[in-house]
């Protein structure tokens, strides 16, 4: 199992600092990198596969540093985003040359079994000029996995790919995962990074922004007020009591028709008439509002059907942490 580690390393070209004394451990299992446009991404992806020095820190893979270490290449595959390719060659030839490169003891069945994996084999012998973007996507990944790397870094892996395409890719990088891989992917595409990565590593503006499981990652934003959905048998009545305690900043009585907003309660503030659906309720501690809800629906004879976190997606994280 292969464990790339990156100690205060920073790139920059010129005046501008790509990546910005980032601190990183990225282990086997699946690990999707977010950031927005410009956020270092990119950078930081050559950086762990050896194509691109740092400029200050280091970047080692199982204690070796990954710069110009030849056997290093032997471990690590890598797709990049850029779409540029040997169009005049065959996604054969092209998969085939890589396993040669590699020097592997039979190129021709590494080659084969690549694109079988990725599912290629029907447009092989096509030029990679007649490929769609998903298909030039795939051949990409073939060649990165010709040689059986123990570690995948993947930029934008998905990108082009029809919907098949992409749910083939996830369960993919999930088996590889699950064989104690090392995956590495970044993606815009946050459905797809929530589904497949069981860790997030999240870049802002050159800056490493947080690192763990993103339900984790929002528990700890403690600054930013938690948004809960309760569905209970009084919805009205578990607001008052929910005001009167104090527990949350803010109650709000949602409509059952269409999600629309009947009444918003706040401390000091009554409530409207009217049939609800469920409360949005608006807690700066979430430890003691999660303590205390149980209690007060008990003693108002109120019964809980559903109590669930509405901002702990991973689109409401990335959103705090790209916009704090």
């Amino acid at each position: 199992m292969s464990v790339l580690r990156l100690e205060s390393v920073s790139r920059w070209y010129g005046n501008v600092v790509a990546v910005n004394d980032v601190t990183m451990t990225i282990g086997p299992g699946i690990t999707g990198l977010l950031g927005p446009n410009g956020a270092g991404k990119s950078t930081l992806i050559h950086m762990m596969g050896g194509f691109l020095a740092p400029s200050s820190g280091s970047v080692t893979l199982d204690g070796e540093r990954v710069w110009h270490n030849e056997s290093i290449y032997r471990q690590v595959g890598l797709v990049p985003e850029r779409e540029a390719m040997y169009d005049v060659v065959s996604g054969w030839s092209f998969t085939l040359a890589n396993a040669r490169l590699h020097q592997l003891p039979d190129p021709e069945a590494a080659a084969r079994r690549a694109l079988e994996v990725v599912e290629m084999t029907d447009a092989a012998d096509r030029d990679i000029s007649t490929y769609s973007k998903g298909m030039k996507q795939r051949v990409k990944m073939a060649s990165a996995l010709v040689h059986d790397p123990s570690v995948l870094l993947l930029d934008e892996p998905f990108n082009g790919m029809d919907p098949r395409q992409r749910l083939h890719l996830m369960e993919l990088l999930r088996s590889m995962g699950e064989q104690g891989r090392t995956v590495l992917f970044s993606s815009h595409i946050l459905e797809e990074v929530e589904q497949v990565a069981g860790t997030i590593e999240v870049m802002v503006a050159g800056r490493h922004a947080a690192s763990g499981d993103f339900r984790e990652i929002r528990r700890l934003m403690t600054e930013r007020p938690h948004l809960y959905t309760v569905q209970s048998s009084d919805d009205r009545a578990l607001a008052a009591l929910v005001i009167a305690d104090g527990c949350a900043s803010a109650v709000e009585l949602v409509a059952a028709d269409a999600g629309v907003s009947s009444a918003a309660a706040r401390p000091g503030h009554a409530t409207g008439e009217g049939e609800v659906g469920s409360l949005r309720v608006q807690a700066t501690d979430y430890g003691r509002f999660a303590h205390v809800l149980p209690r007060l629906a008990r003693e108002g004879d109120i019964r809980l059907f559903q109590v669930s976190p509405a901002d702990e997606s991973l689109e409401s994280v990335f959103g705090y942490l790209v916009n704090r």
